[in-house]
């Protein structure tokens, strides 16, 4: 699977999640997108788009994108607090549906 990770995610969580391949927004080129056009470019390249924003689902008509949303809520965005999340992103990237936003919590 091919992730995206939002430029609100610490980069080094990247090597976190080595079973696939992982770039980041800024990695992208693409750190001055807004979400909806963000979203637009990462459906071509991507499967899943990895953020911290809870408002995006609400601010997107996910539906309109041909890229799954998985978004991570935790205390913060910092490395320690998203790390216990590995496990569970990696079992949930299968089920997840494009056009779609799940949302893990720690």
């Amino acid at each position: 699977m091919k992730l995206l990770l939002d430029e609100c995610i610490d980069r080094r969580f990247a090597a976190e999640l080595a079973w696939h391949e992982v770039k980041t927004v800024p990695q992208m080129g693409w750190a001055t997108k807004k979400n909806g056009e963000l979203l637009k470019l990462a459906e071509s390249e991507f499967d899943i788009f990895l953020t911290v924003d809870r408002n995006l689902a609400f601010q997107q008509n996910l539906s309109n994108f041909n890229i799954a949303v998985l978004i991570l809520h935790t205390t913060s965005n910092r490395l320690a607090d998203l790390k216990p999340l590995v496990p569970r992103i990696l079992s949930i990237i299968p089920a997840l549906i494009k056009g779609r936003a799940e949302t893990i919590s720690s």
